[in-house]
């Protein structure tokens, strides 16, 4: 069963997770890693291999797609970059626009790790489309950074965790108005 597309998109990118800005996990540091992974998640075929190059341009997406989620959470940051990622994401999985039973639908027709990336390319467009993108955010502590969905009324959340990176961020923010 293939997951909502803002659930695929956040499990994606915290395939990286950092703990005081030190990696702690990669989960996609190896072309096996990266195929096993696209695997469990129903996105790439049995017997696929992936390559070094696919594991640069899977985490070369994962970036972009953190990048603009950390411009959700009100960072200012420059998104062309990040924007052209996805574009070369979908133009790799060649994604396609199909009519089925009388509805449209985007699939990626391209084999291998290609065609998988191309479909988390998809998962964003339509995370977009249904409107749960908005609430997915990356953590605005820069050394955390892990997506999260924000569930609050107002959609104003900053931080994974109020427990762990909001404390330790409005500390710093104190630490730093308090200092001569």
């Amino acid at each position: 069963m293939v997951k909502h597309s803002s659930r695929l998109i956040s499990d994606f990118v915290n395939t990286r997770h950092l703990h005081l800005g030190e990696v702690v996990e990669e989960q996609l540091a190896t072309p096996a890693l990266l195929a096993s992974w696209l695997r469990a998640e129903e996105l790439l075929d049995e017997g696929a291999r992936a390559t070094e190059a696919d594991v640069r341009r899977a985490d070369e997406l994962r970036e972009a797609i953190r990048t603009l989620l950390l411009a959700h959470n009100e960072l200012e940051l420059d998104v062309e970059p990040a924007s052209a990622a996805l574009d070369q994401a979908a133009d790799r999985g060649r994604v396609e626009l199909r009519f089925d039973d009388g509805r449209a639908r985007l699939v990626a027709v391209a084999p291998g790790v290609a065609g998988a990336l191309g479909r988390i390319a998809i998962a964003v467009q339509a995370s977009m489309a249904d409107g749960s993108w908005e609430r997915l955010k990356a953590c605005r502590a820069s050394d955390c950074q892990w997506v999260f969905e924000d569930t609050s009324k107002n959609g104003s959340r900053a931080w994974c965790s109020m427990r762990s990176c909001g404390n330790r961020e409005k500390a710093r923010a104190y630490r730093r108005r308090h200092t001569h």
